[in-house]
């Protein structure tokens, strides 16, 4: 039999930023490489269960040629004499919604539709998955990212896939929204085989998100200072960027030091005065707490971390952390 990426999606659209997306999470290896299809110029369209992967490039050039989302759907299915085996969501760039779920996918199979979204999956471990899937995307605040990873996360916290869990992807189109502006990838991210693959998913992101994506420069910076520089530069050290004797003051040997770890990870996507501000801002969010794909052991795969987690990785984990918190509050250009 051929094996069916069966799995929970979410397809959607921001207007505001002229963006179209899919995030999809499934017990199947490498989800990602088969269910998303996403063009700035057409659309995003999500195939799954028996997936028929000619439905991604087929149905985006249908969208590029005019037809509505509810065409595309109708158009793919009719030539398609597997049909009954096959679930499909798409997103038009026009803002049009649609999808299908045949009669022979297996149960719990269905899918929902919203402003700017639809929402599909099939062997749930209930119908509640994407009655929270859709609560999820319409109630969280921030960018399509953010509202993507949530309805992904209520989708698994409220069943999810009956047989479990193991990749997950997010793929979102805008205009240059590329490296460089040379493409309309905005965000291309997976997690190919994962204990948590949502949870990695977000922390894969987040670093994306850092790296690649821009903000809009703040009003205003704030300074690291008292505790929190003292914090900071203690974590700097112990990563190997800073010699001097942790104090509460962030000074030039402090700065310079900055300036090392940011060019390590290629943080050069912000200038060190808006980096030191994220931290000063995002440090208490995450300091003593836990961050994205941990559990209250430190660890993502709830181990206690004394064999596999070093200090140098938990320190730089709470650093990426505390600067994603802090960009949080800038706009994605």
């Amino acid at each position: 039999m051929t094996p069916r990426p069966s799995t929970f999606s979410i397809v959607a659209r921001d207007p505001e930023q002229d963006a179209v997306g899919v995030a999809v999470q499934s017990k199947f290896v490498s989800v990602g490489s088969v269910v998303p299809f996403v063009s700035a110029d057409a659309g995003a369209i999500a195939t799954q269960s028996f997936a028929n992967v000619t439905y991604g490039p087929d149905g985006l050039d249908l969208l590029r040629e005019g037809h509505s989302a509810e065409e595309v759907v109708s158009e793919l299915t009719d030539a398609d004499d597997e049909a009954p085996s096959r679930q499909v969501g798409v997103v038009g760039a026009d803002g049009s919604i649609a999808a299908f779920t045949g009669d022979e996918c297996f149960d719990v199979a269905g899918d929902i539709q919203g402003d700017h979204y639809t929402v599909q999956g099939n062997i749930l471990e209930n119908e509640a998955t994407l009655d929270a899937m859709a609560e999820a995307f319409e109630t969280t605040d921030g960018g399509l990212p953010e509202r993507l990873l949530a309805a992904l996360h209520a989708g698994n916290d409220a069943g999810g896939d009956k047989r479990g869990e193991q990749s997950a992807a997010m793929y979102i189109a805008k205009p240059e929204g590329g490296y460089d502006g040379g493409n309309d990838r905005w965000v291309d991210v997976r997690v190919d085989d994962h204990d948590h693959p949502i949870a990695e998913l977000e922390r894969v992101f987040k670093l994306y998100d850092i790296t690649l994506l821009e903000r809009e420069a703040p009003a205003e910076t704030m300074s690291l200072s008292g505790e929190t520089a003292e914090a900071v530069l203690e974590t700097l050290s112990v990563l190997g960027f800073y010699d001097g004797t942790p104090s509460g003051e962030f000074d030039d040997e402090a700065v310079e030091a900055l300036e090392s770890f940011r060019g390590m990870n290629n943080f050069e996507n912000h200038s060190l005065a808006v980096l030191e501000d994220a931290i000063a801002r995002g440090w208490d969010d995450v300091a003593g707490g836990e961050t994205a794909g941990e559990d209250e052991s430190g660890c993502e795969d709830g181990t206690t971390g004394a064999d596999d987690a070093t200090d140098e990785l938990d320190g730089e984990t709470k650093l990426i952390e505390a600067i994603w918190q802090g960009l949080s509050r800038l706009d994605r250009k």
